[in-house]
């Protein structure tokens, strides 16, 4: 490894490190920043910027937000509500699984949020200690991206290994059991981790106090909020989508050829979603302000815009360097092919972006001819956003736990999540590599 090479890589590191904490679109425009002391000073000549993940992302946000805008997500929501409190005694396993559907089927995991406060006050009254069940809910919103059809980060994977014969039908077919055993397995072993709230002295010290009695109880009124009149149809019309996009990904057939081969997937995926949005618009007739000012939407944006510079810089930092890292890694994946795991799992934690994370690294795995069940193995680990804790949800739910048990510690990273991501991490991989070999 030369030192030049050492130095740019610091300089890469530095600049997504300054941009996480920006925060908001502070990792894309710190991407540019960092690419302009990599062409300007050293002279790297800039690569080609992932343009067709940045176009599913938009794509695929157009139609979530114009969801969201019809009250397509206040619908889902309010159907998790209901089974989270039916069911208070097993929240620990309920939880994650309702977080990992909702993400499975808008493609963000955003959508956790309005849920959690839900998790918190059910379990605070039945007596469980919240910190379970909402780790392992935000764990599962995370992990379910890599099962999701219509996730960029999948899409991305597909449009990588689609001249290998890989196609979102058999990412699938990996992601979704490896991620449903090792989030089952981890919670547990969650169900077990910490004091009962009987037994907890901050808890009960908490209860002596009159004013916080007062003050924290469950809002029954939240079940009868009206929803919109579209909001069935909207997520009806969404769920087609992702059902086409899953269909033509698996059946090529189904996709129209051009000089001999079917349309890519790119393509297919930014046609379909961008059809599915224009239905809503015409069907539902969502507000338009709306639809752009709503969670979604903004979230989405964020995406394009930070996988546009961080992606662009990595991109552009790997190129000029692909003889020097092919040779590094392809030694090091020789010898332990899963350790290809740890490269997307430490790239995940400084970008906290899957599809950052694949578009800047799976071309370089593709390039030193990592092999794809590996890869789809593998993926899961593009889910490193809990270690550090300063992931929306994970501090949404923190200030949702009013009895102090999910917190982050004394050293930062001895936080409520950790156990559970690392757990879920491991026995996802696991199942993951296991279902890729068994497939593949």
């Amino acid at each position: 490894m030369s030192a030049m090479f050492i130095i740019q890589f610091a300089i890469v590191l530095l600049c997504i490190l300054i941009g996480a904490r920006i925060g908001g679109i502070g990792l894309g425009v710190m991407g540019g920043f960092g690419l302009i002391i990599l062409t300007f000073v050293f002279g790297l000549k800039p690569a080609g910027f992932p343009i067709d993940v940045m176009f599913i992302i938009m794509s695929v946000v157009s139609a979530a937000a114009a969801m969201q805008a019809s009250g397509g997500l206040d619908y889902m929501i309010k159907i998790a509500k209901n089974i989270l409190r039916r069911n208070p005694k097993y929240i620990t396993f309920i939880a994650p699984l309702v977080t990992w559907t909702f993400t499975v089927l808008a493609g963000t995991g955003h959508v956790a949020y309005s849920v959690l406060p839900v998790i918190a006050e059910v379990s605070r009254h039945n007596g469980i200690r919240p910190e379970r069940p909402l780790s392992m809910a935000v764990i599962a919103s995370q992990f379910a991206i890599v099962a999701s059809p219509i996730a960029a980060a999948v899409a991305s994977v597909a449009a990588f290994l689609e001249p290998q014969g890989i196609n979102i039908g058999d990412i699938l077919m990996v992601t979704i059991p490896a991620t449903l055993l090792g989030l089952g397995i981890a919670s547990l072993i969650v169900n077990k981790m910490g004091k009962d709230l009987k037994d907890d002295p901050h808890y009960q010290a908490l209860l002596q106090n009159p004013e916080y009695v007062k003050q924290n109880h469950l809002d029954q009124n939240d079940q009868n909020i009206p929803l919109k009149p579209t909001a069935k149809l909207s997520v009806g019309l969404f769920l087609l989508g992702a059902i086409l996009v899953v269909l033509m990904g698996t059946v090529s057939s189904l996709r129209p050829v051009f000089d001999g081969k079917p349309m890519g997937m790119a393509n297919t995926i930014e046609i379909v979603m961008l059809t599915t949005a224009a239905l809503i618009m015409i069907l539902c007739k969502p507000n338009g302000n709306e639809v752009t000012q709503g969670s979604v939407f903004h979230a989405g944006m964020r995406a394009v815009i930070a996988i546009f510079g961080i992606a662009w810089m990595g991109d552009t930092l790997m190129h000029a360097h692909m003889p020097e890292v092919k040779s590094m890694v392809s030694n090091l994946v020789e010898t332990a092919p899963w350790a290809f795991a740890i490269a997307l799992f430490v790239l995940s934690v400084l970008v906290n972006s899957q599809g950052a994370t694949v578009a800047t690294l799976f071309p370089v795995a593709i390039a030193i001819g990592i092999p794809a069940p590996i890869l789809l193995g593998v993926f899961v680990a593009v889910n490193g956003y809990f270690f550090i804790p300063n992931y929306g949800p994970i501090i949404a739910s923190i200030d949702f736990d009013t009895t102090g048990t999910t917190r982050i510690g004394r050293f930062i990273f001895n936080h409520s999540f950790m156990i559970p991501g690392l757990l879920s991490m491991v026995f996802s991989i696991a199942f993951g590599l296991l279902f890729a070999n068994l497939y593949f």
